[in-house]
């Protein structure tokens, strides 16, 4: 979230982030390059071009499959969360992979005629009919052209003016460019007679991030309890939610409730919907205080749902106690952006957290 567009939240983590990233991708890229060089020689040696192309191009697959796996990872195991956070920042770098791979492809095979390179791209001979004869480059275009949009798009700008969800329908095009992208390494790369371990490639890539989105698609989640409505909801122990964390309540068919811990000893339940793109708020964490939303960082108050000021975004809160050890929820939301009593752990349960072990104690509120 940054207002008037400005981004926030660009500290040192970030930024070691990146320059991991992109060693990792030039690593990459070098070690096919020196491998291949090294692996095919005499008649099978391959034009240095070819490997290039090659490089990044299965570069990007591996890039585009490791980003659609993050979200149904971050639901299954909590630590993989900050993942979640840098997503963007890989997707642009995806694009810019695949970029470099496109205009290679560009250059050697359609950048010396006299016909446009994009028209050569959609003009040239082939066939549906037969696996070999299929125009594979296109299916590989129009998916980087639906990647260079949702590079274009990434910043909050776009967020804004475009609206949650004409961004999010934008943005779910992704998983049409993938299945581009598997169909033009099906009807390309696999075609070639010395094709590697493309095949293999494209295999794992299919039954993980297909296996993966079956996986959370069935309700599995570390982090989620479901519950039926009622007077009040048993959560589960306090000592069961990491610090800074949360974990997510199902109550009724819909409405899902993120239980927080933070500070060690205060416990606090807000609605899970951001208010930005509906994003899983329970999913997040706690940094500096604030609920931080782990698709875009949008920022919530544990004490009354509000966004910190200058911004405006509220969302609902609930009421929590203790039995003992146990958290129990009122499932009632509260109106979004109203103050409750924030329910706040003894200092002899406080002591206990380290130990596992079910112990009883006061509570006291705060406001």
């Amino acid at each position: 979230m940054s207002h008037g567009y400005v981004g926030v939240q660009w500290n040192r983590n970030k930024k070691v982030y990146d320059i991991a990233l992109w060693v990792a991708i030039l690593t990459y890229v070098v070690g096919f390059f020196v491998v291949s060089m090294l692996t095919h020689s005499g008649a099978e040696a391959f034009v240095p071009m070819t490997l290039l192309m090659r490089a990044f191009g299965s570069l990007a697959l591996i890039l585009l499959t490791m980003i659609l796996c993050i979200g149904p990872l971050a639901r299954i195991d909590s630590r993989f969360i900050p993942l979640l956070y840098n997503r963007r920042h890989m997707g642009v770098s995806m694009f810019v992979v695949a970029l470099i791979h496109g205009v290679l492809v560009l250059i050697w095979y359609h950048g010396v005629g006299v016909i446009n390179p994009i028209d050569s791209v959609f003009n040239s001979p082939g066939s549906f009919y037969l696996s070999s004869d299929v125009p594979f480059q296109r299916f590989g275009f129009i998916a980087l052209m639906i990647f260079l949009l949702m590079a274009a798009t990434s910043h909050d700008y776009w967020n804004t003016n475009l609206g949650a969800p004409v961004w999010k329908a934008l943005h779910m095009l992704v998983y049409v460019a993938y299945a581009l992208v598997i169909a033009h390494v099906a009807y390309g790369a696999m075609q070639d007679e010395a094709v590697g371990l493309t095949p293999a490639l494209m295999i794992v890539s299919l039954i993980v991030v297909a296996g993966l989105h079956l996986l959370t698609a069935f309700g599995f989640s570390s982090s989620e309890v479901k519950q039926r409505p009622s007077d009040w909801v048993r959560v589960g122990t306090w000592q069961l939610i990491p610090d800074n964390t949360a974990v997510v309540v199902q109550v009724g068919n819909d409405e899902r409730v993120a239980v927080f811990r933070y500070e060690g000893n205060k416990i606090a339940a807000v609605s899970n919907v951001c208010e930005h793109q509906n994003g899983p708020l329970g999913e997040g964490c706690v940094v500096d205080g604030l609920i931080t939303c782990p698709w875009h960082g949008f920022q919530y108050q544990l004490e009354d749902g509000c966004s910190p000021a200058p911004f405006t975004e509220k969302i609902a809160t609930y009421r929590v106690k203790l039995e003992g050890s146990e958290i129990l929820l009122d499932p009632k939301p509260l109106p979004k952006g109203t103050p409750r009593e924030i329910t706040v752990i003894s200092d002899l349960l406080a002591a206990s957290s380290g130990s596992n072990s079910s112990v009883t104690g006061e509570v006291s509120k705060h406001a």
